[in-house]
């Protein structure tokens, strides 16, 4: 199937950016390589305890570039909007936001995932990217729900998603193998009618 034929399926453009005057949200290149092995390298102990392990090449340049095709793979395919955050001007690497998991037919929903470097953290950057990211889904995927899942010990992801509006839902055990062992979490959920224009949105 040609990737012309997914995009229709999919609803999808040839690529996405989302943006205000402060931030930019936009798909991996590979010209982002040294950024991003920078900033997830100094990183690294920061982010190792909520993600799944590590692989041996994790860093290399030609893992980054098979990422980038995989990142582009899913995006023609309608599976996921896996983007970089970068702070303007100058496109300065941030952190990542993905939008994963993307499920059509009855459900229209999906489930987004976020890691942000160490030295950016607590600085308000990924609650900006979700007030740029939730219209995105709701408006422009016409996505009806939006999932998130984090272990219940990660304080500063619950305050996020509770800022941003989104409501807990339940407990998945064991859900996620992370970093080596398997973890329960806490599911989040927002709704389309919670959190557009108009309708109380809490962004």
């Amino acid at each position: 199937m040609t990737r012309s034929v997914f995009r229709f399926l999919s609803r999808q453009p040839e690529t996405v950016e989302i943006a205000n005057q402060n931030y930019l949200l936009r798909l991996p290149r590979y010209a982002d390589y040294r950024q991003w092995y920078q900033l997830r390298s100094e990183s690294r102990a920061f982010l190792e305890p909520w993600e799944p392990t590590w692989r041996p090449d994790e860093m290399t340049e030609s893992a980054f570039r098979s990422r980038v095709i995989r990142n582009e793979q899913e995006f023609a395919s309608g599976q996921a909007v896996p983007l970089f955050l970068f702070h303007k001007p100058g496109e300065v690497l941030l952190g990542g936001l993905t939008i994963g998991h993307i499920r059509r037919g009855a459900g229209q929903n999906c489930m987004i995932g976020y890691w942000m470097g160490a030295r950016h953290a607590g600085q308000g950057h990924m609650y900006a990217a979700l007030r740029l990211a939730i219209p995105y889904i709701f408006s422009t995927l016409e996505l009806h729900r939006i999932e998130a899942a984090c272990i219940p010990d990660n304080s500063r992801s619950i305050r996020l998603l509770e800022k941003a509006g989104f409501e807990r839902e339940g407990y998945l055990r064991q859900y996620l193998r992370i970093n080596g062992q398997w973890r329960d979490h806490v599911l989040f959920s927002l709704l389309c009618d919670d959190a557009l224009p108009n309708r109380n949105m809490p962004l």
